[in-house]
């Protein structure tokens, strides 16, 4: 993974992490649902944004060095595989 992406990962999670802990907190407070769930769809969102970063990453190097390293069908697979996991 390039420098730039992985800090901007690292910091994705970071926001993640801070909205989980912000359900956490509307939780123990026993706050109005509506607004927790507000609050999890920005998770989502979020984990939607760095499950893209991630892809975007692994096709443009981990991808295209494993094609040209001769392992085409481990690259294949793993696709195919993570397309099932995303379905």
């Amino acid at each position: 993974m390039k420098p730039k992406i992985h800090t901007d990962a690292l910091k994705r999670l970071s926001y993640i992490e801070g909205h989980l802990h912000g359900v956490r907190k509307m939780l123990e407070e026993d706050r109005y649902c509506v607004d927790i769930l507000k609050q999890t769809h920005a998770i989502r969102k979020a984990i939607e944004k760095f499950e893209a970063l991630l892809l975007d990453s692994h096709l443009k190097t981990c991808v295209i060095d494993g094609i040209q390293n001769g392992k085409s069908e481990q690259i294949i697979d793993e696709l195919r595989s993570l397309y099932t996991v995303g379905r």
